[in-house]
């Protein structure tokens, strides 16, 4: 009787305190979580609040930085920016023009690769020496499109970011930030081994 109520008791710890299937959690290399760090950081600077960590978005945005890194060639005059998605994955294609008349294909890929619900909106941020979280961080401090939306600021004012996600990969950085908070927000965030 004793072995049977343990046994209740441990089935029923490891059922609960289990993610639920909607929150997989994605972790971060150091080098990721300085990044999302930072950022938050920087926005506490100029008086603004803290993006939520998001598994979910750091999920795609590791995904295209290893996409980016494997299959994109950056160069000036690309009828592709780096927003797009090559067709070498588990995803649609996706050529984000710089008219932004395709940004629907960036928009929604976080509902596509991770099922996230919202949309999401990318900075990023390229190194040809490879990239590190402070240089993005200026990257994107420099650049008043890309710093707008890492701040909220002008067009971006009246959202208010409920989720964030990193990927660094060898020579790109990309932050994705959404308006929809996680179903199942994390106390910490995981960092690889």
């Amino acid at each position: 009787m004793l072995l049977i109520s343990y046994l209740t008791i441990l089935f029923s710890y490891l059922n609960f305190s289990q993610p639920s299937e909607n929150a997989e959690q994605t972790c971060l290399s150091e080098e990721e979580k300085k990044l999302f760090e930072i950022i938050n950081a920087y926005r506490e600077t100029i008086g603004t609040y803290a993006v939520p960590y998001s598994s979910s978005m750091s999920k795609v945005a590791q995904t295209h930085v290893r996409d980016l890194a494997k299959n994109y060639e950056f160069k000036s005059g690309a009828k592709c920016n780096p927003h797009s998605w090559s067709k070498k994955g588990d995803w649609s294609d996706c050529c984000y023009t710089n008219d932004h008349k395709k940004a629907q294909c960036m928009w929604d890929k976080p509902k596509e690769i991770a099922g996230y619900e919202g949309h999401g909106y990318e900075i990023l941020f390229y190194s040809s020496n490879g990239t590190t979280a402070a240089e993005a961080l200026i990257g994107w401090q420099n650049s008043p499109s890309h710093h707008a939306v890492m701040t909220s600021a002008e067009m971006w004012d009246q959202i208010t970011w409920g989720a964030m996600g990193v990927g660094i990969y060898e020579e790109y950085a990309v932050a994705w930030f959404g308006e929809t908070e996680e179903d199942a927000p994390l106390n910490e965030i995981l960092i690889c081994d």
